[in-house]
C-alpha cells in the first residue's frame, strides 16, 4: 500500500486529500471558486498543492459551526475529484481556491491524517442504460426547458446559456444544469448520486418543468401587482400581491384563517341583537383587510374581546340555608348580626331566583373580615368569585373603558371581570370603594352609579365594547373603611352593613380557631412541628401586643412567634412539640407596645377620658385642660382640626355662661388662659363627639373639681347644653373596654342603636345615658 500522504496514481481508485463543503456541492465540469477556514481543510489544500493540486470536494450532511470540524459519519460517499487552479491567503488567515470539476467519485473509506483527512476514493462515472436516440431526444428537449428556466430566473445571468450550447456530451451538460439549478443541497446530492444518467436528467428535467410554472405563476402575480402599484405605497404593494396569490391559489379572501375562525364563534356564541350588528359590522371590515393594516390588530383584538365574555344565560346552582349558614360559620367567628342580614339576602335570592335587589356594602376597620364574607357568599352559593380593588382609582375610564379611537385602549375593570369569572353571574367583590379619587379625567363613582343601581345595570354600556351588556345577574358588594369619602348618591345604592372590631373574647377565639391553624398552613408546618398557644399567653398579645379593631396585626404575632420556634427547633434547642406561654412572650416578642398606663388611672382635676372613632376602629383619647394667668385666651394643641376646634369654642362659651352653677365666679375668663390639648399630637384629630368631654374637663379646671378616673364619654354638645348623637359608637365602647373603662357616658339618642350592639361588647359595661350636659357633669365631677 502506497504512503498515507502520496496519491495512490492508478486513475481509478486513489487516496487524496479531501475539503468538507458547507451548502454547497462541486461538480465535474465547473470551475467553482471556494473560501476555506477550517484549519483541517487548509491544511487539505496545502497538501495538495505539495504533491499534485489533486482534492476530494465531499459536501456535508448537516451544518456545522463555522470552526468545527465534521465527522466522517456526517460526509457525503460522493463526492468530486478536483483540481486547483488558483489559490489565494486572505489577510484574516481564510484560504480563498479555484477549484475544477473532473470526475465523480465514491469514498470508500475516510483516513484521518495528522492535520487533515483523507479519502480513499474509486472513480465512478454516470452509466447509460437507454439507447442514444432516446438521451438524444431528452437532451433537446432539456435545453429548451432550461433555456426557458434561466430567462424567467433572475437569478441566473443570460452569459450562463452559453456553456449549455457548447456543451456536447449528456453528462458534462447535465453537471452544469446541477450546478446552476436553484434547488436544496438534498436534493442536488440525490441526483449527483444518480448512477444511471438517463435517469438523472430525466429527474431533473421534471424539477425544471415544475420550477418554471412557479417562475411563470410569480411573475403573473408581479404583474397584477404592478399594474396598480403606488410607489409611495409599499403596504398597499404587499396587500395586492398577498391578494394575487390567493386567487392563483383558489383561497378567497373569506378563507383567511383567522376570519374563519371569527365567523364560526360568532354565529354559534349566543350574543345580544346590538353585540351581534356590531361583531357582524367589524366582521365586514376584517374581511377587506389586510394584517399589515394598524386597523387589523384593533378589530382583531376587539372581537375577541366580544368573544371571550360570556355570553349564555347560566343555571342557577341551588343552595340551601343551612349550608350557607355552616359556611358562614366556618370562615367567620361572631359577626352574629351581619350573618343574619346575608342570609335574609340569600334567602330572598333562593326563593325569587334572581338577584335584583340591594347591594351589599360592607364598612368596618381593617381586617374585620370584610373581603373573606364576600368569598364565604360565594362559596355558599356556588359562584365564581372575582375580586377588584378600587383604591387609588381616579379616572372614569378605568370603570367605563377607553374608546377605541385611543391607542392601547381596553375594556373597564367590570368587563375584565365578567371575562375573569367566564360566567354572567358571578359575584364581585369591590374592595376600598372609599379609597377612589377623581380628577380632570372624570368621577370613576360617578360611573359606579350605573353599575351599581339594579334598575339601570341591565343595560350598562362599556366605551370600548360601545354596546349593552346585561349585569343584572351579578352580585356585586362593596367595601369600605368609612362612608364619609363615599358621594351620597352611591351611597344611597347600597344597604351598608356594618362590621365592628372585634371583642377580646372574639378574637381569642378567632385566633384559636382560625388564625393558629392558618398560619401553620400557610409556613406547612402540619405535622412537622406542633405549637400550642394557651389562652392566657393570646389574651395577653392581644391586650398588651396589639392595638387594633381587626385581627390582622394580632396573625402577624402569631406567625413571629411560630419563625422564632421553628428557628430554635432547626437549631436542635427545643423540643418537636411546644406549648407557648405568658412568660415566654417577653423572649419572642419583646417588651409590651401597648400598656394601659396611657389611660388615666386616678381621679384628677382637668384630665378626662374621650372615644373617638377612626377607620381602623375606636380609640382613647385624653383631654387635657390647664389654668395659667392671662387674659381670658384659649390656647389649642394636638393637631386639632377646625370641627374640634369649633367644639373646643363651644365648650368654653358654655362653661362662661354656667360657670356659677359650679361655684366659679362669672368673669373668671378676665384674669386667666385655658390651655387644651390632646395629646400625640403627630396624629390629626377631628370631629364633633369631643364636646361632652371637653366641656367637662374645662369645668374641672375652673371649679377646681376631680374626675372620676374609670369613665369615658362622648357626645356632641349645642350652646344651649343639650347632648346630640354620636357615630361609630360600637367601635367607642369596644375601645373604652379594651382600655378596661366600665363607666361610658353616652348620648340618649344613641339608645336605640345599642340594640345593634352585641351583647358580648356591652357585657361588664355602665352606659349612663345623657340627654342634657348638665347630666354628664353630674355623675362624672366629685
Amino acid at each position: 500500500m502506497a504512503k498515507k500522504d502520496i496519491p495512490i496514481t492508478n486513475s481509478d481508485y486513489g487516496l487524496f486529500p479531501v475539503i468538507p463543503l458547507r451548502n454547497t456541492i462541486v461538480v465535474p465540469y465547473t470551475i467553482t471558486p471556494l473560501v476555506v477556514g477550517r484549519e483541517l481543510s487548509i491544511n487539505a489544500a496545502e497538501a495538495a498543492l505539495v504533491i499534485d493540486k489533486k482534492i476530494i470536494c465531499v459536501t456535508q450532511r448537516v451544518h456545522t459551526e463555522f470552526n468545527e470540524n465534521p465527522k466522517a459519519k456526517n460526509l457525503y460517499r460522493y463526492g468530486t475529484l478536483c483540481t486547483i487552479l488558483q489559490i489565494l491567503k486572505l489577510p484574516d488567515g481564510n484560504m480563498r481556491l479555484l477549484v475544477e470539476g473532473e470526475s465523480r467519485v465514491l469514498v470508500e473509506r475516510y483516513y484521518r491524517a495528522k492535520d487533515y483527512l483523507n479519502a480513499y476514493v474509486l472513480k465512478v462515472d454516470k452509466t447509460l442504460t437507454q439507447s442514444k436516440i432516446e438521451m438524444e431526444a431528452l437532451v433537446r428537449s432539456f435545453k429548451k426547458v432550461f433555456k426557458q428556466y434561466v430567462n424567467l430566473n433572475k437569478a441566473i445571468p443570460e452569459e450562463a446559456l452559453l456553456p449549455i450550447d457548447e456543451s456536447t456530451k449528456p453528462e458534462e451538460f447535465f453537471y452544469y444544469s446541477l450546478a446552476n439549478i436553484q434547488l436544496e443541497i438534498k436534493k442536488k446530492q440525490a441526483l449527483f448520486e444518480i448512477d444511471d444518467l438517463f435517469e438523472s436528467i430525466s429527474r431533473i428535467y421534471k424539477i425544471i418543468v415544475e420550477e418554471i410554472q412557479i417562475l411563470k405563476l410569480e411573475n403573473k402575480i408581479d404583474g397584477t401587482v404592478n399594474t396598480r402599484l403606488n410607489k409611495l405605497q409599499k403596504e398597499y404593494y404587499l396587500t395586492e400581491q398577498l391578494k394575487a396569490i390567493h386567487k392563483e391559489l383558489g383561497v378567497t379572501k373569506e378563507e383567511k384563517t383567522d376570519l374563519l375562525d371569527f365567523q364560526e364563534k360568532v354565529k354559534k356564541a349566543k350574543l345580544s341583537k346590538e353585540a351581534r350588528k356590531k361583531a357582524e359590522d367589524e366582521l365586514k371590515k376584517f374581511s377587506r383587510m389586510s394584517n399589515f393594516s394598524p386597523e387589523y390588530s384593533v378589530i382583531h383584538t376587539y372581537l375577541t374581546w366580544i368573544l371571550d365574555l360570556p355570553w349564555e344565560e347560566p343555571k342557577l346552582k341551588d343552595f340551601t340555608l343551612k349550608t350557607a349558614q355552616k359556611i358562614l360559620d366556618e370562615d367567620h367567628y361572631g359577626l352574629t348580626k351581619v350573618k343574619e342580614r346575608i342570609l335574609e339576602y340569600l334567602a330572598v335570592v333562593k326563593l325569587a331566583k334572581k338577584v335584583k335587589g340591594q347591594i351589599m356594602c360592607f364598612v368596618g376597620p381593617p381586617g374585620v373580615g370584610k373581603t373573606s364574607l364576600g368569598k364565604s357568599i360565594a362559596r355558599a352559593m356556588d359562584r365564581k368569585f372575582v375580586r377588584l380593588s378600587l383604591g387609588g382609582v381616579r379616572d372614569e375610564a378605568e370603570i367605563r373603558g377607553h374608546r377605541r379611537t385611543y391607542v392601547g385602549a381596553l375594556p373597564g375593570v367590570i368587563i375584565q371581570s365578567m371575562k375573569k369569572a367566564g360566567t354572567r353571574n358571578p359575584l364581585i367583590m369591590m374592595d376600598e370603594i372609599d379609597k377612589m379619587s377623581h380628577d380632570f379625567r372624570g368621577d370613576p363613582a360617578s360611573a359606579l352609579l350605573e353599575v351599581l343601581d339594579p334598575e339601570q345595570n341591565y343595560s350598562f354600556r362599556d366605551h370600548y365594547l360601545d354596546f349593552e351588556y346585561d349585569l343584572s345577574q351579578v352580585i356585586f358588594i362593596t367595601t369600605a373603611n368609612t362612608l364619609s369619602s363615599i358621594p351620597q348618591p352611591l351611597i344611597d345604592r347600597m344597604e351598608v352593613i356594618e362590621l365592628p372590631g372585634y371583642t377580646t373574647f372574639e378574637k381569642m377565639n378567632i385566633a384559636t380557631r382560625h388564625l393558629v391553624p392558618k398560619v401553620l398552613k400557610e409556613h406547612d408546618l402540619k405535622g412537622k412541628i406542633e405549637i400550642i398557644y394557651q389562652d392566657q399567653a393570646l389574651d395577653k398579645i392581644i391586650k398588651l401586643y396589639t392595638r387594633e379593631a381587626g385581627v390582622r396585626s394580632l396573625e402577624r404575632q402569631i406567625a413571629r412567634i411560630l419563625r422564632k420556634v421553628v428557628k430554635k427547633y432547626v437549631e436542635g434547642e427545643t423540643r418537636k412539640k411546644v406549648t407557648i406561654k405568658n412568660s415566654d412572650l417577653k423572649e419572642f416578642l419583646g417588651i409590651p407596645k401597648h400598656l394601659y398606663s396611657e389611660v388615666n388611672r386616678k381621679d384628677s382635676v382637668g384630665v378626662v377620658t374621650g372615644l373617638a372613632w377612626t377607620q381602623y376602629g375606636g380609640e382613647t383619647l385624653q383631654v387635657e385642660v390647664i389654668k395659667m394667668k392671662g387674659t381670658g385666651k384659649l390656647k389649642l394643641t394636638g393637631q386639632l382640626g377646625d370641627v374640634m376646634q369649633e367644639s373646643a369654642q363651644a365648650a368654653f362659651s358654655y362653661a362662661r355662661l354656667h360657670a356659677k352653677k359650679y361655684n366659679v365666679n362669672e368673669d373668671f375668663y378676665k384674669n386667666c388662659d385655658l390651655h387644651i390639648h390632646i395629646p400625640e399630637g403627630a396624629i390629626p384629630k377631628d370631629g364633633p363627639s369631643a364636646g361632652v368631654t371637653l366641656v367637662t374637663a374645662i369645668i374641672s379646671v375652673i371649679a377646681s373639681r376631680k374626675i372620676k378616673h374609670n369613665l369615658a364619654m362622648t357626645g356632641e354638645i349645642t350652646l344651649s347644653g343639650n347632648v346630640l348623637p354620636i357615630g361609630g359608637l360600637a367601635e367607642k365602647l369596644i375601645a373604652a373596654k379594651r382600655a378596661k373603662i366600665t363607666n361610658i357616658i353616652i348620648p340618649k339618642k344613641n339608645e336605640p342603636n345599642l340594640t345593634e350592639i352585641q351583647d358580648e361588647i356591652k357585657k361588664e359595661l355602665n352606659i349612663i345615658l345623657v340627654d342634657r350636659i348638665e347630666e354628664a357633669l353630674d355623675y362624672s365631677l366629685k
